[in-house]
């Protein structure tokens, strides 16, 4: 028989441990704009993050920092402390007039007793606990004053601690509810631990915060808050999605996979219903097999024939009796044959405007999470394909790799060289050729850097308010004619539908016969991977 034994929550449970898949997830997100992991990963700590799939938002650091304040201000504003010490105060005064009528009565009052205890009595002492600790050592000659004196003596170092306290903040209660000693003690010890919790918060401590006490204070989110903040990097780690690089934590191959498949994810589910199959075409390429997919043969087909399937017809059109002992003869009316697909590899090359002007609007996340996902489903769908991604902004560079998760727009750098994104792009599809080269230009403003003939490298203001910059748009599409005599295609999505930048689209695309798209920064990812696919998939033949 087994035994179940059930208790309350203390924070610590299994039950709201965290997935470390949702937690890549959201750190992919804060990626998208640039961060480091460990920078998305102090963010995530600081500011919280959705766990994706789940009706739940992690508290950061900051939103449990702003309860714990309301928590403490609640206690500033509900009570005050006038009467914190009365009770113990008048406790000491029944002491010490008990232990005055016994010094009466059995020495006098002119007598050297009395003297002596009228000295500890009255004292130049401010605190209560001090006036207590001068009658360490004297002997009561009344019993019941005696006891009081016990009973004060051990409520002492407590005592200590809440006049410490009523010195630091008891001003600041302003409440209407008065707090008697015991309630004031109560006090005192949930404001230190409130203290001692948000220190712990600000120096980033989560182990030593108890998620009970976190629960009280900020509600069942913020008990599970905490649990899934303390234990985010240990399960990343633990999951093989982080661990420790030369400089800093870095992102293992697995979280880069998982993060690329997040992307495409995200930018490509609006397509699952269409089958991106292969990239059909009509020239001579690898034919793949279909293989839930076939048809009756017709005369002229390739002898693909589908066995499995051709025995199951010439079975069904015969009886057993009527099957020779040579074995089953098949007729050309039950011959299947398998559909083919036949694919051809590609060389695509992907520039990715970094300028600062990508920074507005959401448009660099955008185009990155695009990056991304192209680069994942090409990867995964079309392996033998080639794809490079090409940053640009007023020099260009290749971007590989974890660089391409870690890359931001450059900042301060205002001007956009996409000359040289393109040169880059030729210089890349010449080293991988392919029957099918195209490049997709994300961009959102017009060139206005520059290289000239004799190799110079020139930056170019536009003429004027909305005017353009002549010479680098000159040396541009120079660049583009260079890239169309090489039967490359150009694929331009624009993020912003200024009239200079759709006068230049329009210029290159009469000289490539490429294609041109205005699209915002939500609907990015869909345009350029409809795009894609769909200018990759012909008639088969």
């Amino acid at each position: 028989m087994k035994v179940f034994r059930y208790s309350k929550w203390d924070g610590t449970q299994e039950a709201f441990s965290l997935d470390a898949d949702q937690a890549l997830d959201a750190l992919g997100d804060l990626m998208m704009h640039g961060l480091s992991p460990r920078d998305a990963m102090d963010h995530m700590r600081q500011y919280g993050f959705d766990l994706a799939g789940q009706d739940f938002r992690v508290m950061g650091t900051q939103e449990l920092m702003d309860e714990l304040r309301k928590a403490a201000r609640d206690l500033l504003d509900r009570y005050n402390m006038d009467q914190a010490t009365q009770s113990q105060e008048q406790l000491f005064e029944r002491m010490a007039d008990l232990e005055a009528e016994a010094l009466k009565r059995e020495h006098g009052y002119e007598s050297r007793a009395m003297n002596d205890f009228l000295e500890r009595r009255h004292s130049d002492a401010e605190r209560l606990s001090e006036r207590i600790e001068k009658f360490d050592g004297y002997q009561f000659q009344d019993e019941e004053a005696a006891e009081i004196y016990e009973a004060l003596k051990g409520e002492l170092e407590r005592m200590k601690q809440l006049e410490d306290f009523l010195k630091q903040a008891g001003r600041h209660f302003q409440g209407p509810e008065a707090a008697d000693y015991d309630r004031a003690q109560e006090i005192r010890e949930q404001f230190e631990a409130l203290q001692q919790t948000m220190q712990a918060l600000q120096r980033g401590e989560l182990d030593k915060i108890d998620p009970q006490m976190m629960r009280q204070w900020a509600g069942e989110q913020g008990g599970r808050s905490l649990i899934i903040l303390r234990d985010l990097e240990d399960r990343m780690r633990e999951q093989g999605y982080l661990r420790t690089g030369e400089n800093s934590d870095e992102l293992t191959p697995r979280a880069m996979r998982r993060i690329g498949a997040h992307a495409l994810a995200s930018v490509y589910s609006s397509l699952r219903k269409a089958r991106p199959g292969s990239h059909e075409t009509q020239e001579r390429g690898a034919g793949l097999p279909r293989p839930d997919e076939s048809r009756p043969y017709r005369f002229g087909d390739a002898l693909n024939i589908d066995v499995v399937k051709s025995v199951m017809n010439g079975l069904k059109r015969l009886s057993g009796d009527a099957i020779s002992q040579d074995g089953l003869r098949l007729e050309v009316d039950d011959l299947e044959v398998r559909e083919m697909d036949f694919s051809t590899q590609t060389t695509t090359v992907l520039l990715l405007d970094l300028s600062w002007s990508m920074s507005f609007q959401g448009r660099f996340p955008a185009a990155k999470r695009v990056a991304l996902a192209m680069d994942q489903l090409i990867r995964t769908q079309f392996p033998r394909d080639h794809f490079f991604v090409v940053g640009f902004s007023t020099r260009a560079r290749e971007l590989r790799g974890p660089e391409l998760l870690e890359i931001d727009w450059d900042p301060g750098d205002p001007f956009t060289n996409l000359q040289e994104g393109l040169m880059e792009a030729e210089r890349l599809i010449v080293k991988h050729p392919s029957p099918s080269p195209q490049v997709l230009v994300i961009t959102d403003g017009q060139p206005t850097a520059y290289f000239t003939d004799q190799g110079e490298l020139h930056a170019e203001w536009p003429s004027s308010y909305g005017g353009i910059s002549p010479r680098a748009v000159a040396q541009t599409l120079k660049q583009v004619q260079r890239i169309t005599r090489r039967g490359i295609t150009i694929n331009t999505f624009m993020l912003h539908d200024s009239p200079e930048l759709v006068g230049f689209v329009e210029r290159m695309t009469e000289v490539n016969r490429g294609r041109a798209l205005f699209t915002d920064p939500a609907h990015l990812g869909s345009y350029v991977m409809v795009d894609h696919l769909a200018s990759r998939q012909k008639k088969r033949r």
